[in-house]
């Protein structure tokens, strides 16, 4: 591992490590009925980071093509947790399992093979016109649209969405090289803003964004976590070719578009009558749980990067 990165993991580990020993204590003295269902879950959220940072360590050590496969399986276990939750009917097997088994390989080997502009348009272009045709050659025309749309959604939000995530390893910025830096800045930013929002928002959270769609929403949460995010997104400028202010502003949107993610994915849910999207990450809910942020956040990240700062 490059010492930029290791020094950033081993930051990462120590707040872990105090945020573990915080909950441990947390848990000795708190006991009130609430405050201890708050720290528990808190705990539990504590555990399931060690994991996931764990997890990312190790592909960021074993460089792109660890990383890539990382991304492609998560893809893949969110687009199963959408449509698990989202019926579809026997006729669209045929295009479901085009959408796992060509869709996500096909999508994540463009990237692993620098091809940017078809990857770009592979899943928007061809499996948003593929994947119904090989619905509507079945010739079950019943809530055709509605499926049709669930299975597009998936793709959208689980696979394209989510790709533009290591996708940042393809740009070519003059005078930078670390693209795994990038990676790394988007990351945190979600993920630092997610729980941030969570703290502010149970210390001090009086007035929810959206109560019938995301009760645990406030807007104190959100204004408290997404400076504090931001803040720490400035303070990582050094790791990126942006200068402090840009990194402010790029962390800022990122907080934005993550949150909006996190709502817009939050309805769904309730659309269709359910808590979480899954149950693979003890305190977390589903991998979708986890990822909504990232699905909205990445590729405004890609193309503000792209846009900006690529000749």
């Amino acid at each position: 591992m490059e010492p930029v990165m290791a020094t950033l993991f081993g930051g990462v580990f120590a707040l872990l490590l105090v945020a573990s020993s915080i909950g441990f204590v947390l848990s000795k003295r708190v006991t009130s009925e609430g405050g201890i269902a708050t720290v528990a879950n808190l705990n539990q959220r504590i555990k399931a980071w060690w994991l996931m940072i764990a997890i990312f360590a190790v592909a960021f050590v074993f460089g792109k093509g660890v990383t890539v496969v990382l991304f492609a399986l998560t893809s893949f276990f969110v687009l199963r947790e959408f449509l698990s939750i989202t019926p579809t009917r026997a006729e669209d097997h045929t295009a479901t399992i085009a959408a796992f088994y060509l869709f996500i390989p096909l999508q994540y080997w463009l990237i692993y093979s620098d091809w940017q502009s078809l990857f770009s348009i592979l899943i928007p272009v061809w499996a948003f016109l593929l994947l119904p045709l090989l619905a509507v050659l079945k010739g079950e025309t019943t809530d055709f649209l509605a499926r049709s749309a669930k299975i597009q959604w998936g793709m959208m939000l689980g696979v394209y969405c989510i790709s533009h995530a290591p996708a940042l390893l393809l740009l070519d910025i003059p005078g930078y090289s670390d693209n795994f830096l990038l990676l790394f800045f988007l990351i945190t930013v979600v993920q630092l803003s997610d729980v941030l929002q969570y703290v502010f928002g149970k210390l001090f959270g009086k007035h929810k964004v959206a109560p019938r769609v995301s009760p645990a929403k406030t807007w104190e949460g959100l204004i408290g976590g997404g400076f504090s995010a931001a803040a720490i997104g400035a303070a990582l400028f050094w790791i990126t070719p942006f200068a402090p202010w840009e990194a402010a502003l790029l962390a800022l949107t990122i907080v934005l578009a993550g949150f909006a993610g996190g709502l817009v994915l939050s309805a769904v849910k309730r659309s269709l009558g359910a808590k979480d999207w899954g149950t693979m990450i003890e305190g977390h809910g589903g991998a979708l749980d986890r990822m909504d942020s990232v699905s909205f956040s990445a590729p405004v990240f890609f193309h503000l990067v792209n846009y900006f700062f690529v000749l």
